[in-house]
């Protein structure tokens, strides 16, 4: 298969080379593309350089699949042009996750609802997967009314430069180009991305709208608070979660142990729960602290944690490709 990858040279991008490789996923030839001053790169891939193409060259390539994570401004402007050229586009960023013509997948969920019309396919925030994943199959047994979710995000998530000023700001330094209006080592953030009109950010929106359009249930409430951390490796989640239903804590872990995608980690008696270093460079979604939430009937509180750049971006973005070649939407 002819395969594009989108943003290439970014963290998210060189994830998804990662990934693409340890799930041998059938590519029979390597479109690496990114901006014009990365153009000629070499980008090393199962043993072979390939050189950063341009958009242009890229799409008159033909690629079968085009696997975005260059902003969402850029996929406003060159998805379409992908899928003129009959190309499956799977977008990384926001910029058609909310869009009622397009699907948001997360495979384990909802990849059954792709057909040969879906075109560009929206791979959700990172966030929201990992929670819509550890929750999906409890909302089936128990319906799920109201979600309360605080995030405690890695610096990951915004990229590169922000990595690089909690490095230099760590060794002491003032960072040269800081990602943040603040400093992030030995500090927390509670925003991030832009605020909005409401007060709430834009990433705190991103948990309420997907989970929703996800979980094909729009009388779930959500709200959320998303908070920047000075970690590296993984997203964590508290999350408390109100259901219609009564249900037993035997019966949550039977459901969670049996969710493709999600592995339980909760014995703290040994003190083990789910942590970002445990979670990083790992495709499953941790998941711990399950306990009664004693203010309130029917409500559970629980821990999430997944690496951010592989479920949450990277690892999910290839699962709908893989998944497309099992409907016969992509070739195998």
């Amino acid at each position: 298969m002819k395969v594009a990858v989108v943003g290439a040279t970014g963290l998210v991008g060189g994830e998804m080379l990662k990934v693409l490789t340890e799930r041998n996923f059938p590519v029979t030839e390597l479109l690496p593309v990114a901006s014009a001053r990365s153009v000629g790169q070499l980008i090393s891939f199962r043993g072979k350089d390939y050189p950063v193409v341009s958009m242009d060259d890229a799409i008159a390539a033909r690629p079968d699949v085009a696997i975005f994570s260059a902003g969402g401004s850029v996929s406003k402007e060159q998805a379409p042009r992908f899928a003129e050229a009959g190309t499956v586009v799977i977008d990384n960023s926001s910029a058609w996750r909310m869009d009622p013509t397009k699907k948001l997948v997360v495979p384990e969920i909802n990849a059954r609802e792709l057909t040969p019309a879906d075109k560009i396919i929206a791979n959700p925030n990172c966030s929201t997967i990992q929670m819509v994943l550890a929750l999906h199959k409890l909302h089936e047994a128990f319906r799920i009314r109201r979600i309360v979710v605080s995030t405690y995000q890695s610096v990951t998530g915004t990229g590169k430069k922000a990595v690089d000023q909690l490095m230099e700001e760590r060794a002491g330094q003032t960072a040269a180009d800081p990602a943040y209006p603040h400093r992030i080592d030995l500090n927390v953030l509670p925003h991030i991305d832009v605020f909005e009109a409401n007060g709430y950010t834009k990433e705190e929106m991103k948990l309420v709208r997907e989970t929703k359009k996800i979980l094909g249930d729009d009388s779930i409430q959500v709200t959320a608070t998303a908070v920047r951390i000075p970690v590296m490796g993984g997203h964590s989640e508290a999350v408390n979660v109100e259901f219609a239903q009564e249900f037993e804590l035997e019966e949550v872990y039977r459901l969670l142990r049996a969710t493709n995608g999600v592995e339980v980690v909760d014995d703290v008696a040994r003190n083990r729960y789910p942590m970002p270093k445990d979670a990083h460079g790992k495709d499953a979604v941790l998941v711990g602290r399950l306990r009664r939430d004693e203010s309130q009937p029917r409500t559970l509180n629980m821990w999430v944690v997944a690496d951010n750049l592989r479920k949450g971006a990277a690892t999910n973005a290839v699962q709908i490709a893989e998944h497309m070649i099992q409907l016969g939407l992509l070739p195998g």
